[in-house]
């Protein structure tokens, strides 16, 4: 039945050619040819829908073997007739891209499932801003979270497979990062997330990982208060960057101390927890504003500065607001040599940003820098430039971005697994010879040991360290070690 159906279709289509053959002149041959193979196959696949007899494996094999035969019958047939072969070029092109779709539907398939079982590929996910007010700090975590899964693909991948990553675009909008972290964990099936940057759009997240049991890697220092399941904190806690900053100002610059920060969870709750601790310093709040995302005008808090002579900024500023603050700062006469002010979202890559020259002498509060002395971040810094170019600078975030990606790793042979929980319960106590030094994940709440750092900007854009912990501090996201701070995780 089915090889009489085929013959009676070649008998069809070779009578069709003929007429069309006839019909046309020598100009328009070709497009016969291929209209005329582009029926067949038509009618040829129409035919396969009626063989339901015969069994699926042997059904796809004869249609295969029979779809060459006939291509190369064809084929030979327009040889001898002198005709061109541009046409059949095309027709065998869309039967390899077929081909390549059936198999990219069978592998999604698979992904579906299991993530793991993806062939020779695991996928993860990387989201981040790459336009808007945030993507003057978040592009370089990008592009550092693409380096280490490129270093570790050509040292062998992960149990063996190359990582493959799927970029994404939060846009510096918190509803486009809920959707598009929907979309990498739903559709793409990664096996991981590495990503984001402010508060916001980790909260907005974080219903979609914990609900579809993703998991995250957050590489941001931030107001601690928090401890998902679903999300490892690779940037500093609150004990590891504001409480040993703010200590350091006190000790260093002076009691009086002024609020300046961006209109969301992080400044706000960093800023209830200065609050807190210069209460318990003795120290005093003379001033707390807030101003939104991507707010570029000053003038009017830089005189509220000006009159309430603080002995330092406590800056949580996000964003490119920096750059219109600090200009306008200097604008304004002031110098850090007046009113110093320490940021604990300004490092290196803002620098770059905003300008040396408009934040020599200003300190910042952080856990690694570009000029830290580590072997490990020698050879970083230098493959980091060798990358994407010897202009280009690290720093806090772009370091811990980079340290995820092998931290998972190390996470995922460990358990043998890309599965979430064994991988959750595997990073336990794993160590990394980080760029930073050793950093250590603590099981207990999916955040990192870490050294501390203090720095102050040079002219050359770096940072250069003028105050760190001896050794990497257990981190403290609820700072329940601290008797001042008893009720702030309830707030």
């Amino acid at each position: 039945m089915y090889d009489s159906l085929i013959c009676r279709t070649q008998e069809k289509q070779n009578k069709r050619y003929e007429k069309t053959k006839l019909s046309c002149s020598k100009k328009r041959e070709r497009t016969a040819i291929f209209l005329f193979q582009k029926n067949f196959y038509r009618t040829f696949h129409t035919a396969e829908s009626q063989n339901e007899k015969l069994d699926e494996e042997e059904t796809i094999m004869k249609k295969m073997n029979r779809v060459a035969s006939a291509v190369m019958a064809v084929a030979m047939a327009f040889s001898l007739a002198g005709c061109s072969g541009g046409a059949m070029s095309e027709v065998s092109g869309s039967s390899a891209s077929t081909e390549t779709e059936s198999k990219t539907s069978e592998s999604g398939s698979e992904q579906a499932s299991t993530p793991e079982s993806s062939g020779d590929t695991i996928k993860v996910g990387i989201l981040h801003s790459l336009s808007g007010t945030m993507a003057i700090s978040e592009t370089s975590v990008k592009d550092a979270e693409l380096l280490a899964i490129k270093e570790i693909n050509e040292a062998g991948g992960v149990l063996g497979k190359q990582l493959e990553p799927v970029v994404e675009d939060g846009a510096s909008d918190n509803a486009t990062f809920k959707e598009k972290a929907e979309k990498l964990l739903l559709n793409d099936k990664v096996a991981t997330v590495f990503g984001c940057w402010t508060s916001a759009s980790r909260k907005a997240v974080l219903p979609t990982f914990e609900s579809n049991n993703g998991l995250l890697w957050y590489p941001v220092q931030y107001e601690g208060m928090e401890s998902s399941p679903n999300i490892f904190y690779v940037g500093a806690a609150p004990n590891q960057q504001i409480v040993p900053a703010i200590e350091y100002m006190s000790e260093n610059y002076g009691k009086k101390v002024f609020l300046l920060g961006s209109d969301y969870v992080f400044p706000r709750t960093a800023n209830e927890i200065v609050k807190k601790q210069a209460e318990a310093l003795g120290m005093e709040v003379v001033g707390e504003e807030y101003t939104p995302m991507g707010h570029t005008d000053y003038t009017t808090i830089i005189s509220k500065i000006q009159q309430a002579q603080p002995d330092f900024i406590f800056n949580t500023l996000n964003g490119d607001s920096n750059v219109a603050f600090f200009k306008q700062y200097k604008d304004a006469g002031l110098t850090p040599d007046q009113i110093q002010t320490l940021s604990v979202s300004i490092a290196e890559e803002e620098v770059a940003g905003i300008g040396a020259s408009y934040l020599e002498g200003h300190l910042t509060a952080w856990n690694y820098y570009e000029t830290t002395d580590t072997p490990e971040n020698e050879k970083f810094v230098e493959a980091y430039k060798a990358e994407y170019g010897e202009d280009r600078v690290t720093d806090d975030p772009i370091e811990a971005g980079y340290d995820a990606v092998y931290l998972w790793a190390k996470a995922v042979e460990k358990a043998g697994s890309t599965d979430v929980d064994k991988v959750k319960e595997a990073a336990g106590g794993i160590e990394f010879s980080a760029p930073e030094g050793t950093i250590t994940i603590d099981g207990d709440n999916q955040h990192m040991y870490k050294p501390v750092r203090i720095g102050k900007i040079n002219a050359d854009g770096l940072i250069d360290e003028v105050w760190s912990t001896d050794e990497a501090v257990k981190p403290d996201p609820y700072l329940s070690t601290y008797e001042w701070a008893s009720g702030l995780s309830t707030q």
